[in-house]
């Protein structure tokens, strides 16, 4: 570890100086009526805005009370099943249709469609020497910060960074949902030569063809891939695409937007959001989570054994000891997950056509059992189900992808939503957000420097 990197005896000290007076006592929440992670006990978000862009239903009114339903999900009014029904079965890539349907509020016809797919091929290009000066020069170890970067550098080429009106937000924001992509696979790839001494590839993205597309003709050397690959990929896009204004890294956009503050600057705020496992980087730990189960596990078929691995999740003693099963439980959802449900018959597909059968079989197993056990084991006010982290992983471990890409594909799909919301938040409020924090720190009286005693 390098001198930059490393904990000092003095840090070790200040820090536990700053655990002891930073605490907050549990029962305070309580006493001042605060919802931590503004959420209730049933993980009802507290309402902070409008939106039209999406609509998430985890529960039903029945006799005045709320009930526990199958989770649903709207974009701008329309079911997210039946859209995904729709483009599958007409055998038509998603991505572009349902960006349109978020940004502009309803579903495109034929022709807006094409000329909607034209423009983002168009923008789907960055700055004259961006890869060699910015990506090739600087590689960074993680891609979600190579993203940030890349975001923020952006900036200083365009000439209009600052100006907050809809028509240039709205060009910025197009120009940015092409280009994500390629800041994401261009910044691997040159992470992949210079940090990891393999093989360097760089190529260019052909306007014709959707983001799915791509993105896997960027990643692989050859450039090939099957049609069903690029379904898949598409797919998962979509459902990723947007969830709601409360989501973490949304909110941060809502936020971050609220001030004024240039398109470039909010997004490199909700992906700094979106890194952290607790939000975008989950996917992460579930095919992490498995890698480990699947060592420890000799017979995927045991379900004796397979629920006594479970239960050492649960108790903290094994994996990352965090008591989780990464990939099961959501802040919204409680009986199901759509997005999980729509991508799971899309996953055993591919896994049909890549010969991973039993490491799928393996897969609805674990959330059988894993469902069963947490609701055994655990006091859950709302049910709990796989949500789209489970398979979501595994999916891009199948086509390929490195782990290092896993988050940055989320953010390729968000980059939608969050244009959609800062586009919302620009049109819709015009103060700056700004909640309350109840102090609950003591009145101190001031002592000369001299007259201070180091506790």
């Amino acid at each position: 570890m390098n001198e930059y990197s490393m904990i000092t005896p003095d840090i070790r000290r200040l820090s536990a100086v700053c655990m002891e007076r930073g605490h907050i006592p549990a029962g305070l929440y309580e006493q001042y009526h605060v919802l931590r992670g503004l959420r209730d006990v049933n993980g009802k978000g507290v309402l902070a805005g409008l939106t039209n862009i999406s609509t998430i239903i985890s529960s039903k009114t029945e006799g005045g009370k709320p009930v526990p339903c199958d989770g649903e999900l709207y974009y701008r009014g329309y079911d997210i099943r039946d859209l995904v029904k729709g483009f599958a079965s007409e055998e038509r890539m998603g991505f572009e249709e349902i960006a349109f349907l978020l940004i502009f509020g309803d579903l495109p016809d034929r022709d807006l469609l094409s000329g909607f797919g034209n423009l983002l091929g168009k923008y789907r290009t960055l700055p004259t020497n961006f890869v060699r000066d910015v990506i090739m020069k600087a590689p960074g170890k993680d891609m979600m910060n190579t993203l940030q970067r890349g975001v923020l550098t952006l900036y200083g080429y365009d000439d209009m960074a600052d100006d907050t009106r809809i028509d240039n937000v709205l060009r910025q924001c197009l120009q940015l949902i092409s280009t994500i992509p390629l800041l994401s696979v261009y910044g691997y790839q040159a992470y992949n030569h210079y940090i990891r001494g393999k093989s360097f590839y760089i190529h260019s993205p052909k306007p014709e063809l959707s983001t799915a597309e791509n993105i896997l003709r960027l990643l692989r050397p050859d450039k090939s891939y099957t049609e069903l690959e690029a379904r898949i990929l598409d797919i998962a896009l979509v459902l990723h695409m947007e969830h709601g204004g409360g989501n973490n890294s949304t909110f941060t956009n809502h936020v971050v937007t609220s001030s004024g503050t240039d398109t470039y600057s909010a997004m490199a705020a909700s992906l700094g959001s979106l890194k952290g496992p607790k939000h975008g980087g989950a996917n992460l730990k579930v095919v992490h989570m498995f890698d480990e189960m699947k060592k420890e596990i000799t017979d995927w078929q045991d379900d004796e054994e397979i629920t006594a691995y479970l239960g050492r999740l649960l108790n903290k003693d094994a994996f990352d000891h965090s008591g989780l099963i990464y990939g099961m439980g959501h802040a919204v959802y409680s009986i199901s997950d759509p997005r999980a449900q729509i991508f799971k018959g899309y996953v055993g597909r591919l896994a049909e056509e890549k010969d991973f059968s039993a490491e799928y079989d393996f897969y609805c197993k674990v959330e059988t059992l894993a469902t069963e056990l947490i609701q055994k084991k655990r006091r859950i006010y709302k049910g709990v189900s796989a949500n789209i982290d489970f398979y979501s992983g595994f999916m891009y471990r199948m086509l390929g992808l490195p782990d290092q890409l896993f988050t940055p594909m989320f953010a390729t799909a968000r980059m939608v939503g969050w244009s959609a919301h800062r586009l919302e938040e620009l049109m819709n409020c015009d103060k700056i957000i700004r909640p309350a924090y109840q102090s609950v720190a003591p009145d101190k009286t001031y002592r000369p420097l001299d007259l201070r005693k180091d506790k």
